[in-house]
């Protein structure tokens, strides 16, 4: 054979050989890494053609590094979805077979969400693996069993909570929580609520009961649902006074008030009737009465409030809305507004299968599931209805799971516990935020006057639900971040490190019982006010003299609890937690009641806004939990 052959092909042959080498040393970093499981629903139906996405963490933390777009196409405020839409070509994948099983070979060492994309439609994305990451160590060598939720189907109908209840019995607790006592009857609670957790549920309606009288005088056109002062007594100023409301329990037992024209004598007056109560359960109260087919809320009691206090929204009782009562132009009563009811207003944040009818009227009439333990028939057809968050807000529809077979139940109804974060939280965000719906209100309705059902995802509400995202300007503080409205909790959360980072992706479910098993306050899974609910995750932060040590300077020897600082009470619904601190210029620092789901410790100076003078920019943190044993002028 010629010599130079002979090299050319041994120097070939040297080449191959480097080739296979490399590949194999390749394949013995990663080839070795096989991931593999199975995939199924509860009910133990496999979901076929699955397709199984490895998210990187690290894309996941890069994200949450970046603000957070709060506006409907978005590229970070669905941390597994928007991550799998902008790299679903690039992220290694596996497909189940018709038994479920799937195997992802040649993994790359690393951590990663493990995220089901499932091809058919009774089964929902996410898994119950998806939010939590994990090693390739952790994974290889084992047998997952991912679960994912199913799916309603597109013709499945509201049955009520109480046939929910007759298979699962275990979650009666559901009504013993606030979700349950938003709206009762005045005196006739139904089979469905029970307002032992709440002592003070009553203390309002027991004093309208009793009979009082509200003078309502200095209007203020420029504020919002409270333009006038509302007091018990007599102001000092007679002129001041444009109309009274005198409530009593009449001789057919319903509770009415009548409102008088202080400013005309000869205007007649009008009476009311109240049927129903508003809240109640934690921080304040209202009072619906009906005007022709629709209802109307009429002030505000606020269980911790005091008459003394100054600030006209930390007293007892405060105005909501007389203004749609009398008309400071005309100086005359009047009926309220059609267009502003409760029934087209707020109805659909608490009622279970909300509908709205318009009438040939104009007026709106309110509808939900009937359901025979339901508190009221609300829409006149003769069967009560369910007028509160029941079991189908948050598990969809369950016509179709109350007929499927046992093999088939878990395919008909959503599981929040085995969505993906961002399709868990948006369950209690649309109405713990505050958009604007298809109505050009506060109700995120869609332009069929829907609730968005659970499973949809963010970008789907943001972009079928609302008209307007989230919370205006007005409704955050100065620092444009702290929200200063309350139900914004979800506004909050969602742009905390909570919601996105590179280990554990949360939903409110992780913290907060929606079944409120327990007697916890805010239907919480473990006692907050000691720190147990923050140390099942944060057990490196328990020692708390140590954190404060590193954190500010200070071994902090009080007792002190993760709450006392990491969750400002920025939001105000009610009147708030006590007085305060007497400040230098005799006014008070004030603690509010509904607090931020950022998670962030605000400096005592609230520095960092161009513009904002300290302490202007969101409350002052320390007026509670430090004012206690800190001088705050010394601060």
């Amino acid at each position: 054979m010629n010599r130079r052959i002979l090299v050319l092909l041994l120097i070939s042959f040297c080449a191959l050989g480097l080739v296979v080498y490399g590949t194999q040393a390749e394949g013995k970093k990663a080839g070795d890494n096989i991931i593999q499981g199975i995939v199924q629903d509860a009910s133990g139906q496999a979901a076929e053609n699955a397709a199984i996405y490895l998210i990187p963490s690290s894309d996941v933390e890069a994200m949450a590094k970046t603000p957070t777009e709060i506006k409907r196409d978005s590229k970070n405020d669905e941390p597994l979805e928007d991550n799998l839409a902008a790299n679903k070509d690039k992220y290694q994948k596996g497909t189940t077979d018709k038994k479920g099983n799937f195997k992802i070979t040649g993994v790359a060492d690393g951590k990663y969400f493990i995220y089901v994309e499932p091809s058919d439609k009774e089964h929902l994305p996410g898994g119950d693996k998806a939010n939590k990451a994990m090693s390739t160590a952790e994974l290889k060598g084992k047998t997952l069993k991912i679960l994912v939720s199913g799916n309603v189907p597109v013709d499945a109908t509201y049955v009520g909570t109480s046939q929910c209840l007759m298979c699962h019995k275990a979650y009666e607790n559901i009504k013993k929580t606030a979700h349950r006592l938003g709206i009762s009857v005045v005196e006739k609670p139904s089979n469905l609520q029970d307002s032992s957790r709440f002592p003070e549920y009553f203390s309002g309606l027991k004093k309208l009961m009793a009979g009082a009288k509200f003078y309502f005088y200095n209007f203020d056109k420029s504020r919002g649902f409270d333009k006038y002062m509302i007091s018990e007594k007599a102001p000092s100023d007679p002129a001041s006074v444009s109309f009274t409301a005198t409530f009593f329990k009449d001789s057919d037992g319903k509770l009415k008030f009548k409102t008088e024209n202080m400013k005309d004598a000869s205007d007649p007056a009008r009476t009311y009737t109240v049927e129903m109560t508003y809240g109640g359960a934690l921080y304040k109260q209202r009072y619906l009465y009906r005007v022709g087919k629709s209802l109307f809320p009429f002030v505000q009691y606020n269980p911790t409030g005091d008459e003394g206090y100054n600030d006209r929204t930390r007293k007892q009782w405060r105005d909501y809305h007389a203004d749609w009562l009398f008309n400071d132009g005309t100086k005359k009563l009047i009926d309220p507004p059609k267009a502003k009811s409760f029934d087209k207003e707020c109805a659909s944040c608490h009622y279970t299968g909300y509908t709205l009818t318009k009438t040939p009227e104009d007026e709106y009439i309110a509808g939900a599931v009937n359901d025979p333990n339901g508190e009221f028939d609300i829409d006149g057809d003769g069967a009560p209805n369910e007028l509160n968050i029941g079991c189908e807000t948050c598990h969809g529809p369950g016509s179709a799971h109350v007929k499927a077979p046992k093999a088939k139940k878990a395919s008909t109804i959503v599981s929040p516990g085995k969505l993906s974060t961002e399709r868990a939280s948006v369950i209690c965000g649309q109405c713990h935020s505050r958009p604007q719906g298809n109505l050009n209100n506060d109700q995120p309705v869609n332009k069929e006057n829907k609730m968005m059902l659970p499973g949809t995802s963010r970008n789907d509400y943001l972009t079928n639900y609302t008209t307007r995202e989230d919370a205006a300007k007005k409704d955050y503080w100065a620092d444009g971040i702290h929200s200063k409205s309350h139900h914004q909790q979800y506004t909050d959360f969602i742009q905390s490190k909570k919601y996105r980072n590179g280990n554990q992706l949360l939903s409110c479910a992780n913290c907060h019982d929606p079944h409120g098993k327990n007697a916890m306050s805010h239907q919480a899974k473990a006692e907050v006010k000691n720190g147990d609910l923050c140390i099942g995750c944060h057990k490196d932060k328990s020692d708390i003299k140590a954190h404060t040590a590193a954190k500010v300077g200070m071994p902090h020897e009080m007792k002190i609890n993760c709450i006392d600082c990491h969750n400002t009470k920025t939001m105000q619904t009610g009147a708030g937690f006590r007085k305060g601190l007497a400040r230098k210029d005799g006014k008070n620092y004030w603690m509010n009641d509904v607090t931020s789901h950022l998670f962030d410790v605000p400096r005592k100076d609230n520095a960092g806004v161009k513009g904002v003078e300290p302490g202007k920019a969101m409350p002052i943190p320390y007026t509670d939990a430090c004012g206690k044993c800190h001088n705050v002028e010394g601060l």
